[in-house]
């Protein structure tokens, strides 16, 4: 993996260092910060307790007549997981998971100012640890080990803040199983057993700011 994600590197960090360059080919480059707000579906937890970095630049080519519609693509930081704070020690829990995610959207943007769009991500893991008490190794009992690579489906709307700054939700869930655990349920005797597969499940808050954008002088008036 190490040659494909060097040359996405390149091709992004040439959008953002030399955009008066790119400017001629419709290029925009730009780059996010945020914070993921994540759980893994199939961990038995319910509730978006893990809190994420996510960070990384991108690249966009506007298209179409008034070149409303455009495509990007990111390489991003993503932190992923899932947390839970039993009542006692022996109850907790916390997945954290460490992505290079590369997302590939189609926008369609409204008089400059908001913009929806849809698209695909892969997530190659880079790291993770997993933090679970004794009390987990008697009911959980992994099938599969954790995947290293994560494609998920994206959703994701930006409204535009001042000139250059986006402001975004981006909605984000695993198309494939990341890890197959059997469960044994204590609250039964003799033990029911039952098969959990596990998603990621990923919400973002972001800010974006594109760095070769056209400027507004003025936002258009809201009707």
């Amino acid at each position: 993996m190490v040659k494909p994600f060097s040359f996405i590197f390149f091709i992004l960090a040439l959008g953002l260092l030399c955009p008066s360059v790119l400017h001629a080919q419709r290029i925009l480059g730009a780059v996010s910060l945020g914070m993921n707000i994540t759980q893994v579906d199939g961990d038995e937890f319910i509730g978006y307790h893990k809190i994420g970095l996510h960070v990384g630049p991108m690249v966009a080519i506007p298209f179409g007549k008034n070149r409303n519609w455009s495509v990007s693509m990111e390489l991003l930081y993503s932190q992923k997981g899932s947390n839970h704070s039993g009542s006692t020690d022996s109850t907790g829990f916390r997945l954290v998971q460490d992505y290079a995610e590369i997302p590939l959207l189609i926008h369609y943007t409204d008089k400059k100012l908001i913009s929806g769009g849809l698209g695909v991500s892969y997530g190659q893991l880079i790291n993770y640890k997993e933090t679970k008490n004794n009390f987990f190794d008697s009911i959980f009992f992994y099938q599969t080990g954790l995947s290293n690579n994560d494609i998920s489906i994206v959703a994701d709307v930006q409204i535009r803040m001042w000139n250059k700054l986006w402001a975004g939700v981006r909605y984000q869930y695993s198309m494939k199983s990341n890890r197959t655990v059997l469960v044994k349920d204590p609250g039964t005797y003799p033990r029911l057993e039952y098969t959990r597969y596990q998603y990621n499940n990923v919400i973002t808050i972001r800010l974006t700011w594109v760095f070769n954008q056209e400027k507004i002088s003025k936002l258009p008036k809201k009707n």
